[in-house]
């Protein structure tokens, strides 16, 4: 008995698998490196000043740790870190509008 020659449709079957397979290959490749770009881009720039560079430093503000840059003397606020200092001051409230 001689091998049997695959029908057109089984050798589209089989082109689509390998062209599906080279696609999510070529997908999580791509996911793998913008992941390591993420990392590469948070070890470089966390805890350093936006509009300087320095490395910032914290400080406590009514109970809130903020970060201070010793370079330009400029405050940066986390996420949320407004809103507790607003209610706690109270005259940060209109500046927290602003923002919304």
């Amino acid at each position: 008995m001689g091998l049997q020659k695959p029908s057109e449709k089984e050798e589209e079957y089989f082109a689509r698998q390998t062209i599906e397979k080279r696609r999510l290959e070529a997908e999580a490749a791509r996911d793998a490196m913008a992941s390591e770009e993420k990392t590469r881009l948070k070890e470089l720039h966390h805890m350093h000043c936006p509009k300087c560079g320095q490395p910032l430093y914290e400080i406590e503000y009514k109970g809130v740790k903020i970060d201070r840059c010793p370079g330009c003397q400029g405050v940066w606020l986390d996420a949320g870190e407004m809103e507790v200092l607003s209610q706690k001051a109270g005259v940060l409230s209109g500046v927290l509008r602003l923002f919304k």
